[in-house]
């Protein structure tokens, strides 16, 4: 019991891994090096990258709808990543990767899934 009890407490200091990627006013950064721009409003997110967009959030009712060339790819809904219906993952999942806000971490996971970005 006692050595579990040191192995938790082991593993509760260690710090947590940081998100490859962090947005930083319109800018999607790596290293402190723009990787991506997003413009954001409250009905679409657009992804460039040098000035040619790699895809897009669109807001239909309740749910953001991931288009690339206009295709829809997956949805988010209440920080749940849906492709064809079934479940994807998690804007949590996504922000281990991209340290934004959840709906723009969301969109550029689901673009980095695609292979757009």
């Amino acid at each position: 019991m006692l050595r579990k009890l040191i192995v938790a407490a082991a593993l509760l200091s260690l710090p947590a891994a940081a998100a490859d990627f962090k947005c930083n006013s319109g800018r999607v950064e790596k290293g402190g090096s723009t990787q991506y721009t997003y413009k954001e409003s409250s009905s679409e997110i657009v992804i460039e990258k040098g000035g040619s967009t790699k895809g897009k959030a669109v807001m239909r009712g309740s749910k953001w709808y991931v288009e690339i060339g206009g295709s829809t790819q997956a949805t988010i809904e209440n920080g749940k990543i849906e492709k064809g219906g079934s479940s994807w993952a998690t804007a949590s999942d996504a922000q281990r990767t991209y340290d934004c806000p959840a709906d723009v971490a969301a969109t550029l996971w689901v673009l980095s899934q695609k292979g757009a970005l």
